[in-house]
């Protein structure tokens, strides 16, 4: 396995002249351009007294810059801080404290929100808009003064490809320290060595070969890890042009953007190709002509084959394979995607495996499942039958965080006594290695009778109903309560009468309950309003729901 320093130097060389990371009709660096501008910052880094270890915040919207800066701070083995641009000012500066970060790398319009005062320790920032010098002390100040003039006596001809060598000697090193939340009590800073990342991108150009004739789009936070090493990482270090659309756009601004584009991948979450599908296909597939040809034989090929091209078709024509990670995919979206034989994948991770434990190509992938346990870790069910009964998905590698950063307490309790990860989720593993994720351990709810309810599983079902958009089940003195979020529009623009809708709830209250088991079934829906709160990855934000 190499470090991926040395993969992404020696694309680098090979690349020098093509580009490498760009802002959707905007600004755009070349592998040369990406050099340098790494070049100067450690030599700003240098005169302004930063060691290796010492700890820089980025907090920023997704932006070429942005990938900039981080590689100009991971490079010099200072240790990288990604916050997520979403976090409050006052979150930020307190995590930007809590990490023991000398420098902060931000927008300028959140720098002029935070209060310095909580951040005492802060020595300079850095504007990512700009790279402008926002705040620094005398030696800062001094350093960032002196970049040109010194990158000129250092490079007088520019530099040139054979400059750029990184450091690969620091396997077991701190790389990243990543928060996986705003709150300012306790926070989990998941602590990642270099080899973490070496160990998920090795996996990644393995199984997900790519080169300098594709491109990608970059639509997942920076600041999190999933979209830090699969949307950027990896694919920059196989010499994929990587294009940034900002802060999340809006669905015209992103077909624009993948038709402009051509991605070679796609990277997303299960809700987004849910949305996909009830908006664009299954409209389609519901007509009463389509439904008779989809039941003949050899003409449904046909018919699913078209919709098909027609989907890849507006994802820009280039796509090999759609990846879905952070919740399962709806079994009725699943099962027609099957059909259509559509190049997808559901993975499974989370930040503290940098971030990947399960993934299959989509040939290979088995419906319902989250892919097949990776080789770069070793995956267990803590079960007596991982086969037939869910246990928590327990995992031990390369890849696996070291902790949490000043937090001694939540890393004792993160590891078994034999050093596994506990992952908090639940789930079974076949013989093969494919693993079924049954939902997270804390969301499990006890039946009166002692039976295991898995609120992920009767979602799945509501989901399918007709109208629901999102739901999330709750426990209320016993009895399962469904909350949804419904498509009022869509009803409204169906025709449907106030009654109509006013009757929607028992609808699916007494569909569902034909095919849930008697201990899960829903004794109540409940519609709400807005959307669900949800986490940067898209998980529906449980606790704010009972």
């Amino acid at each position: 396995m190499l470090h991926y320093f040395d993969v992404l130097s020696q694309t680098m060389k090979r690349d020098w002249d093509q580009k490498a990371l760009c802002n959707w009709r905007g600004e755009e660096f070349t592998f040369c351009d990406l050099a340098t501008q790494i070049e100067k910052f450690h030599i700003f880094f240098e005169a302004a007294g930063l060691k290796k270890g010492d700890k820089v915040a980025l907090c920023a919207a997704n932006s070429a810059r942005w990938a900039v800066s981080f590689l100009s701070i991971n490079t010099y083995e200072t240790v990288v801080v990604p916050l997520l641009a979403d976090f409050t000012p006052e979150a930020v500066a307190n995590l930007t404290d809590h990490s023991e970060s000398l420098v902060l790398f931000v927008d300028r319009d959140l720098w002029e929100k935070l209060d310095r005062s909580k951040m005492p320790a802060l020595r300079g920032a850095i504007a990512v808009n700009d790279f402008s010098l926002l705040y620094g002390d005398e030696g800062v100040t001094a350093a960032y003064e002196g970049i040109e003039a010194a990158f000129a006596a250092k490079h007088p001809q520019g530099l040139q490809k054979e400059d750029v060598n990184y450091p690969n000697d620091n396997w077991q090193d701190l790389a990243v320290i990543n928060y996986t939340s705003g709150t300012t009590s306790a926070p989990k800073g998941v602590m990642l060595r270099y080899e973490c990342f070496c160990a998920s991108i090795d996996f990644a150009i393995r199984n997900i070969p790519a080169n300098n004739t594709n491109n990608i789009v970059s639509m997942l936070p920076m600041g999190h890890i999933y979209g830090l090493v699969f949307e950027f990482m990896y694919p920059l270090s196989c010499g994929v042009t990587v294009y940034y659309l900002g802060k999340a756009p809006a669905a015209s601004t992103l077909l624009k953007a993948v038709a402009d584009v051509k991605p070679y991948l796609v990277i997303t979450v299960p809700l987004v190709m849910e949305k996909v599908y009830k908006s664009s296909l299954k409209p389609t597939l519901d007509k009463p002509l389509m439904k008779v040809l989809l039941a003949i034989p050899g003409i449904n090929n046909i018919l699913y084959g078209v919709v098909t091209k027609k989907l890849i078709g507006a994802f820009g024509g280039n796509v090999q394979e759609f990846i879905m990670g952070g919740a399962a995919l709806n079994p009725e979206v699943e099962k027609v995607f099957r059909k259509m034989k559509l190049p997808y994948t559901v993975g499974y991770g989370m930040t503290e495996a940098a971030p990947l434990l399960a993934y299959a190509h989509p040939w290979n992938f088995v419906p319902g499942s989250c892919g097949m346990k990776v080789d770069s870790a070793e995956v267990r069910i803590d079960s007596e039958d991982p086969e037939h009964i869910p246990g928590e998905i327990q995992a031990k590698g390369r890849n696996i965080c070291s902790g949490y950063f000043n937090n001694p307490e939540a890393s004792e309790n993160a590891f078994t006594e034999d050093g596994f990860l506990r992952t908090g989720d639940l789930g079974t593993m076949d013989k093969k290695g494919n693993i079924v994720i049954r939902g997270r351990s804390k969301n499990m709810i006890l039946s009166a009778n002692g039976q295991n309810i898995y609120p992920e599983e009767v979602e799945a079902v509501i989901n399918a109903q007709p109208w629901v958009v999102e739901s999330v089940v709750v426990d209320r003195a016993t009895k399962l309560v469904a909350l949804v979020y419904l498509d009022e529009a869509g009803m409204k623009k169906a025709g449907l009468s106030d009654e109509d809708r006013a009757d929607v709830p028992d609808a699916i209250k007494k569909t569902c309950n034909k095919v849930l088991p008697n201990y899960s079934q829903i004794t109540k829906v409940e519609v709400v309003a807005e959307p669900f709160a949800k986490t940067p990855k898209m998980s529906i934000k449980r606790f704010m729901y009972k």
